[in-house]
Order: C-alpha cells, then sequence, then structure tokens
C-alpha cells in the first residue's frame, strides 16, 4: 500500500540501488514532500489574505454604494463563466491553446527552444529543446487570458484612464480567472502527466498558492488596494498562521508521553 502512494505524494521514487544519483533523486524527492507539507500553512494563510482584499472596508462616506463592488464585480466574473462552462459546449480547443502557448511562452522565457506546437479540440503538444518544473506546471499557475486582460488594461491608459470601469475590470478578471481555475481543476481530475514527476503533493500546493497569490495581484493592478496593502497583508496573515502551527505543534507535543 505504502509502495502504491508513493508517487502520488513523493512523485518519481527510483529503485534503491548503488548509484550516487539514485540517493539523490529520492532525497529531492523527499524535500518536495516536505516542502509541499511546508506550504499548506501558507495555503491558509493566502487564502485568508485574498479573501479579506475582495472583502476590504472602505470610507464610510463610500460605504452605502461601493463597499461591495470588489465582491460582486469578481463574483459576477466569476459566476458568469461558470454559467457557461457548465451550461454550454466548453471551449476546451481555447483552453488547449492557452496551455500549449503557456508551455512555449515559459519555455522560451527559461531559455528553451520551441520547435512545434499543436493545438486541438482533443488535446495538443508543444515541443521544446528542455524542460523544467516551472515549464512543466505553468499552464497550471499561469492564467494567460487573465494576463492578457491585465495588459489591456495598462493598454488603454495610452487613450484613457480606465479606473472608471473598475467593476468591468475586476469582472473581467474574475471571469478570465475562472476560466483557467475550471480548466486546471478538470484536466488535474483527468490525470496529467505534467504532475506525477514532482509529487502530487508538492505540485498542488504549489499551484494552489500561485494562483491564489496571483488573484491578489490581478484586484491590486485594476482596483483600489496598493501592492504595499497587499504585501503587508500577506506577511501578518503568514506570521498569525506560523505562530497557530507552532501553537499547534506545543500542545501535540505535550500530549505525547515522555
Amino acid at each position: 500500500m505504502a509502495r502504491r502512494f508513493q508517487p502520488f505524494f513523493f512523485g518519481t521514487i527510483t529503485p534503491r540501488g548503488l548509484q550516487p544519483e539514485t540517493e539523490i533523486l529520492n532525497l529531492m524527492a523527499a524535500f518536495r514532500f516536505c516542502l509541499g507539507l511546508a506550504c499548506l500553512p501558507l495555503c491558509v494563510s493566502v487564502s485568508r489574505t485574498v479573501l479579506g482584499l475582495v472583502f476590504r472596508p472602505i470610507s464610510p462616506a463610500e460605504a452605502m454604494t461601493a463597499s461591495a463592488l470588489p465582491a460582486v464585480a469578481l463574483g459576477g466574473g466569476i459566476l458568469a463563466w461558470l454559467l457557461i462552462f457548465f451550461l454550454l459546449p466548453r471551449f476546451v480547443r481555447t483552453y488547449v491553446l492557452a496551455h500549449e502557448l503557456t508551455h512555449a511562452l515559459w519555455g522560451a522565457l527559461l531559455g528553451a527552444e520551441v520547435s512545434a506546437i499543436k493545438v486541438s479540440a482533443g488535446g495538443g503538444y508543444v515541443k521544446l529543446s528542455k524542460s523544467n518544473f516551472f515549464i512543466a506546471l505553468a499552464p497550471y499557475f499561469f492564467p494567460l487570458y487573465t494576463v492578457l486582460a491585465i495588459l489591456l488594461y495598462y493598454g488603454l491608459w495610452l487613450f484613457f484612464d480606465p479606473r472608471r470601469y473598475e467593476w468591468a475590470w475586476l469582472a473581467l478578471v474574475g471571469f478570465t480567472w475562472s476560466f483557467h481555475v475550471t480548466f486546471t481543476v478538470d484536466s488535474l481530475l483527468r490525470g496529467q502527466s505534467d504532475i506525477r514527476p514532482h509529487g502530487h503533493l508538492f505540485s498542488l500546493t504549489f499551484i494552489y498558492l500561485v494562483n491564489l497569490l496571483e488573484v491578489g495581484l490581478w484586484i491590486v493592478m485594476v482596483s483600489a488596494p496598493t501592492l504595499e496593502h497587499y504585501l503587508r497583508a500577506l506577511g501578518a496573515d503568514a506570521l498569525a498562521q506560523w505562530r497557530s502551527v507552532w501553537a499547534l505543534g506545543l500542545w501535540l507535543r505535550h500530549l505525547l508521553p515522555g
């Protein structure tokens, strides 16, 4: 039973042997597992931060008219996509295009040569001269269409101030990010070869953590909260969460005999 679940938690484990490289690979797999465990409290703290950013308090003068704007706009965009996702034929080719382009983009940024890309409703692939952890997992934590929406937002500054339409941008962020999340979850549930070599625990906690960090960043970039406010909240929530974990560890220690 233990051997059956080793690849799920640790990733690819090589058999024991006399080669030093084998032991190094097994140590790296164990390290990734421990790192995945360490990321779990961070996932909780970042979740709290992003929720606080969405439901942020504002001045009393605006409370009656605008306090719910970020939550309503972001939630409206998410809900709109969810309705499309579950009620209409799925835009599989659109997702596959983003998936393979993201592999190619991150591959090019990290020094790989892109030789071919294929996209179809049945799947796709990209041929790269090399790959690594970030290139393999990029489509699961890098929402390409949300990034394009943010670039459009800043491009429009050349013509007018897009902050007047904050609600529309938040809705677009919610819509595109929801598109990314729904297809990411769907593809992960079906099983992805990109995940197995790095271990499911580490890969999934990393994907969850980075996606949430990005949501907070998208909100900051197209609405009132500042980057400084976001970073301070991240630090405070992370510290509070680690203090809770430490306190829990001390409590469990006292329960142990001796």
